[in-house]
């Protein structure tokens, strides 16, 4: 695949029948859901699952998405989806970046980024990141997506 960046956390794919519209290709949406369950993953390997989000009372919750779908994916198609966190302050805000590809070709379906809030799960509000999500979310910074705004 041509990644935009180096080293991914990838997630792969297979569009169901059940994902596919009434135009015929996988649904808009169904993309949304896979954003959401590669974002999950990439945080799991990192030891930020949703078991140490409720003990820590902290979870990174979704401010924003910016989706731009540039070619339809198909039922049978095999995609991976892949994700870097290119931008994070360290405090309470953090983007990933994502790219889905079409396995047989190597065309980028979608690319998008999503910014996360740090949030406290037992009162909903912003709250800043505790040292385990500094930890754990710093090592998936790579050279080449620290300098992206």
């Amino acid at each position: 695949m041509n990644w935009d960046f180096e080293n991914p956390h990838t997630y792969d794919i297979t569009v169901q029948a059940d994902d596919i519209d009434e135009l015929g290709h996988a649904n808009n949406a169904i993309y949304v859901r896979w954003l959401e369950r590669c974002a999950w993953q990439h945080s799991k390997s990192l030891g930020l699952g949703l078991d140490e989000y409720r003990e820590l009372d902290r979870a990174m919750a979704i401010v924003h998405h910016q989706i731009d779908y540039l070619a339809a994916g198909y039922e049978g198609d095999e995609l991976t989806m892949a994700t870097w966190i290119v931008h994070w302050d360290k405090k309470l805000r953090m983007t990933r970046h994502f790219q889905l590809c079409r396995k047989s070709d190597g065309a980028t379906l979608l690319r998008a980024r999503t910014t996360f809030a740090c949030i406290e799960l037992s009162t909903g509000r912003p709250k800043r990141m505790p040292a385990s999500f500094i930890d754990g979310y710093g090592k998936a910074i790579s050279a080449d997506t620290k300098a992206e705004p």
